[in-house]
């Protein structure tokens, strides 16, 4: 089978010159103490991992942490029975680099914060990343649009286990998911411009979602079913179901699935007094991996079904419909595989997703406006591979990416029209384009410096674009173990969505000649920790003393044809939504985070956390103008957490989000208002056992009124509780 594997990478590499998104430097957990509270003391850090007390190991079941030994410190092992581990890599380059080694930073939510933040969706969870705009038009992830750094959600990638799953389409249904909150053991967030490492659609960002993978060593069964109920007729159903199978020689498989079904009646309702923000929708995915000493096969299928009442989302003075509704099938299939021991390590993927999307402009009245419907297939195929040498560590590799899109009402006249399953319709227009894209990249790496350098080059056949190659470079040094500056210049491009392209229907009109966006940015930055001891010696601060961690960064961004949707409010109830280029937006922005975890009640350790964005734009609304996307963003930002463990059982979890919104909006009237900055609270409390857990939680806990976006108001006070269950 080794043989097999490496005779598809070589043909991958060569026949289609793609490219592997290659795992790149991470922060995980270097070091704990011999205390039940260790795993708990990292929520919310950014933390790399190589030293764990055995005992700890056990108890947290801490996935994709390799278990081999590395180097062993006598003094900790007398203390504190610990063990060092290897680090574990996260993507922050093509070649993968420790935490220690990586020069770019990568903003990591590891399972224990999931686990313990008042959230039911990666959608929530991102809200509390301090870099992240999340902007909702319905909550528990019904719809959703996540942007970084001031930019907006069509210019990030989104990520499921290094592949990329954005839709061409649209990115507004980016975040329809397959995979359950108990799926995911991280969340990368890497903030600013990664096309060198991404390719296309990272122009300001990207986003890595990595599930649960086999458990080096052990040998198990796992059952977890879990429910909730709550508020506005919230509820939600799922479970999980993993296994090993450990055969006496060192080869292994692992395999899990999971599923999940949640509904809500919604928090409002038309005029005429029907639902109009309801939710329903079904999630599953299964996953399994094969392993050996020589090569690691991964891959995964899953599916994400999901229909919602769209109330006033795409309304406008031109059209006022306020009973709309939105339902989308996801596929989302994938195979990965990667040699372990040659000097030449070769990697590959080769996946497929498929999205359908149907849009009803009146709820249930295909007579009064004919529903829209879409249908998106992406193939892609990559392949790369790195070595190690006197100079340092190089990677290469190659990606091809074919979109294609049929549409009733997107796109160019089709030659020969396909049927749209289940009605009487057929798919008239569409487009199609293919995206290739080559990288090279090369790391130094010294004792204190890592230098991080490389080039990706860009060819997409929509237009006829030429070979266009965008360079980067990361630089970190590190004057102390503890302590770690780092410096960025990196560039970006993103081809527009098929929606901006083409999308002209009641009120909106687009252009289809949307040139390519492209950015440029600078990044500064410092992060490093403080230990205060509470006894001296080593072993006993590290298990009784304090820890306080900062990072900050100043970032700067040039970015050239930024599209939008603008309005020209002058023109009153014949004004519509047009898709341009804007010629240039300048943004610079500073963030800021300081966490510190103490003991408190009889040395339970608790966590605290603040955090401070701030965004400024040169390019001001013009007189009568509006702007949906790209001029409204998050001028201030702030949020405030505090995970408190109160007893061994019993936790509480307060978070608190401000945001302060640039931009204006148009109602009904064609009257135009300013967004209102907002406070909002979430708090979770937690009883934990060791096969169940239960929780009561209470999103927007003071019933705040406030608006993400202008014509939708949010919902008031949500109360929900949970139980789960581990067999």
């Amino acid at each position: 089978m080794g043989v097999i594997w490496l005779y598809f990478c070589t043909f991958a590499a060569v026949m289609y010159k793609p490219r592997f998104n290659m795992k790149r430097a991470v922060l995980v957990f270097r070091q704990f103490g011999n205390k039940g509270y260790s795993l708990f003391a990292c929520l919310g850090r950014e933390v790399v991992c190589s030293v764990l007390s055995v005992a700890t190991l056990t108890y947290a079941s801490a996935e994709s942490v390799s278990t081999n030994p590395v180097v062993t410190d006598s003094a900790a092992m007398t203390t504190a029975r610990e063990m060092v581990l290897e680090e574990v890599s996260v993507t922050g380059s093509r070649a993968p680099l420790t935490k220690s080694q990586a020069a770019r930073m990568v903003t990591v939510l590891d399972r224990a914060e999931i686990a313990q933040a008042p959230v039911h969706s990666v959608n929530d969870l991102l809200k509390f990343a301090i870099g992240v705009d999340v902007r909702q038009r319905g909550p528990i992830g019904a719809q959703t649009d996540i942007s970084i750094r001031g930019g907006t959600s069509e210019q990030i990638i989104i990520l499921l286990n290094g592949i990329n799953i954005c839709d061409p389409q649209t990115g507004h249904n980016a975040m329809d998911l397959p995979v359950d909150l108990s799926d995911i053991v991280r969340i990368e967030v890497i903030e600013g411009p990664a096309g060198r490492i991404y390719g296309t659609s990272s122009l300001v960002g990207a986003i890595n979602i990595v599930t649960r993978s086999q458990e080096t060593g052990v040998r198990r069964q796992e059952i977890t079913l879990h429910t909730e109920g709550g508020s506005y007729g919230y509820a939600n159903i799922g479970g999980r179901y993993s296994t090993d199978s450990r055969l006496p020689t060192p080869d292994s498989f692992h395999h899990s699935l999971s599923a999940n079904y949640s509904r809500s009646d919604g928090w409002s309702r038309s005029k005429a007094g029907k639902l109009n923000t309801d939710f329903s929708g079904t999630k599953g995915f299964y996953q399994g991996q094969y392993e050996d000493e020589t090569m690691r096969l991964n891959w995964h299928l899953g599916i994400a079904d999901k229909g919602w009442g769209s109330s006033t989302f795409w309304a406008s003075p031109k059209w006022q419909a306020d009973e709309q509704y939105e339902h989308t099938t996801k596929w989302f299939s994938a195979i990965q595989g990667q040699t372990k021991q040659s000097p030449l390590h070769l990697s590959a993927s080769l996946y497929w997703n498929q999205n359908r999307d149907r849009y009803e402009g009146y709820r249930g009245q295909a007579e009064k406006m004919k529903y829209n419907y879409n249908r998106t297939d992406v193939y892609g195929v990559s392949a790369g591979a790195y070595f190690d040498w006197q100079a340092g560590r190089t990677a290469f590799g190659a990606e091809l990416r074919n979109e294609d899109l049929v549409s009733g009402n997107l796109g160019e006249p089709l030659s020969q029209t396909h049927h749209i399953k289940g009605t009487d319709r057929d798919y008239t227009l569409g487009v199609n384009r293919t995206n290739i894209s080559g990288y090279l990249e090369h790391n130094i790496l010294l004792d204190q410096v890592t230098i991080s350098a490389g080039l990706v080059a860009v060819k997409n056949t929509w237009s006829n674009m030429n070979m266009t190659v965008y360079p980067g470079i990361d630089v970190s040094y590190r004057p102390t173990p503890h302590w770690k500056l780092h410096a960025s210049y990196n560039t970006s491009l993103r081809m527009p969505s098929f929606t901006e392209m083409y999308y002209k229907l009641q009120g909106y009109c687009a252009d289809p000649h949307l040139k390519p966006e492209e950015m440029q940015a600078i990044e500064i930055g410092v992060n490093g920790d403080w230990f205060f001891a509470e006894r001296s010696g080593r072993a006993e601060r590290m298990r009784n003393g304090s820890r306080l961690t900062v990072n900050s960064a100043l970032w700067y961004h040039h970015g050239s044809n930024m599209i939008d949707w603008i309005m020209d409010t002058s023109k009153g109830s014949e004004a519509e939504w047009q898709s341009v280029n804007h010629t240039a937006i300048n943004s610079i922005g500073f963030e800021a985070s300081a966490s510190i975890y103490v003991p408190l009640f009889t040395h339970h350790y608790s966590l605290f956390t603040i955090s401070y964005a701030f965004i400024h734009q040169d390019k001001q609304q013009e007189a009568n103008l509006v702007s949906q996307y790209a001029l409204e963003y998050l001028r201030h930002k702030l949020v405030a957490k505090a995970q408190v463990q109160m007893t061994k059982r019993l936790s509480l979890g307060v978070n608190l989000r401000w945001q302060d919104r640039v931009g204006s909006y148009t109602d009904f009237d064609g009257m135009s208002h300013d967004y209102e900055p907002y406070a909002l609270i979430d708090t979770r409390l937690t009883w934990t056992q060791t096969k169940w857990k239960a929780f009561l939680e209470a999103n927007n806990l003071f019933d705040t009124s406030y608006r993400d976006y202008g014509l939708v108001e949010q919902p008031g006070r949500w109360l929900i509780a949970s139980f789960s269950i581990s067999l």
